[in-house]
């Protein structure tokens, strides 16, 4: 699928970036001890893990369908996109705050002659996330349409794309707020500006931690197809022997899977020949329309008059 070839281009270029940042963040702060970096670091090593599990979730949603889940695994990628969020909110946010409030007890200054350094790594950083977000962008840009950003993350179904856009959107700004923490704690020799810069990083953390736990658990309980397939669907139902939709009901089983469930009017048909053959040219028809819809479940029924109230 063209959605899942430009997550997984998005997933690979943020887990290269990630990585290679983890070390030389963690090396920048094994020379200063800084907690910003320290914070930094754990940072990007849960977002390298994230990107992991969502490979690993890719993967296992490729599953054939069996015996115990008839419809397939397509919802196993938003079940490690759900995981990705806690992580993200556990060993990022929390372990952030929990560094920040350690270290504004116990405020030390950046010396030594490696001072420099943490600056270094974090402009090299920021050239290495800024180069993973332009991946994200552009690979979202094929799917998004004229969509907003905002309406884009929220009614996405694929959750590959929102989950590595919040991620590197978010290491952006951590590594702004993580310079400016340095920068000031080197100009003041005021080691609570560090702490104040790891705070900052665990709350954005814990906030897009909260937008991605919302945006997958409503994938999880299972979302309709969006507006303009519904639309599609409902004209494509209707044509020979289908006089009218009577009532629809859409679910996505995976990010490129849709179940298809509607009570159809077959008013003048002669035969239950002439009801199946109405049945499967109206399948035909929705899943041209509409080729993400898998599953069609289709119940031919008669349009009966609403009884007036007495």
């Amino acid at each position: 699928m063209a959605h899942e070839g430009g997550g997984t281009r998005a997933i690979l270029a943020a887990l290269a970036a990630n990585l290679g940042i983890a070390i030389t963040k963690f090396i920048a702060y094994l020379l200063t001890l800084s907690s910003s970096m320290l914070a930094e670091s754990v940072h990007s090593l849960a977002d390298s893990g994230n990107q992991l599990l969502l490979l690993l979730g890719g993967k296992r949603a490729r599953r054939e369908a069996d015996v115990e889940h008839p419809f397939g695994y397509g919802r196993e990628r938003y079940v490690y996109a759900f995981i990705v969020s806690i992580i993200l909110f556990s060993l990022g946010g929390l372990f952030a705050l929990y560094e920040a409030w350690h270290k504004w007890q116990e405020p030390h200054p950046i010396t030594g002659r490696w001072w420099w350094v943490p600056l270094v790594v974090l402009g090299a950083s920021m050239l290495l996330e800024g180069f993973s977000f332009r991946t994200a962008i552009k690979e979202s840009n094929h799917t998004r349409g004229t969509q907003s950003w905002v309406s884009f993350v929220r009614t996405a179904k694929a959750p590959e794309l929102p989950v590595v856009l919040l991620e590197d959107f978010g290491a952006l700004i951590g590594l702004v707020l993580a310079f400016l923490g340095v920068g000031l704690t080197l100009l003041t020799d005021d080691g609570r500006f560090d702490a104040l810069g790891t705070a900052g990083i665990g709350t954005l953390l814990v906030l897009i931690a909260i937008v991605l736990a919302m945006e997958t658990k409503s994938l999880l309980l299972g979302e309709s197809a969006t507006a303009k397939d519904v639309d599609a669907i409902t004209a494509a139902l209707v044509g020979p022997g289908v006089a009218s939709v009577i009532h629809l009901r859409t679910m996505h089983l995976g990010p490129e899977e849709l179940l298809v469930a509607a009570k159809i009017e077959v008013d003048g048909a002669s035969s239950a020949a002439d009801v199946a053959a109405a049945i499967d040219a109206a399948e035909q028809r929705v899943r041209a329309a509409v080729p993400i819809a898998h599953v069609i479940y289709l119940e031919p029924d008669l349009r009966r008059a609403v009884e007036s109230p007495a």
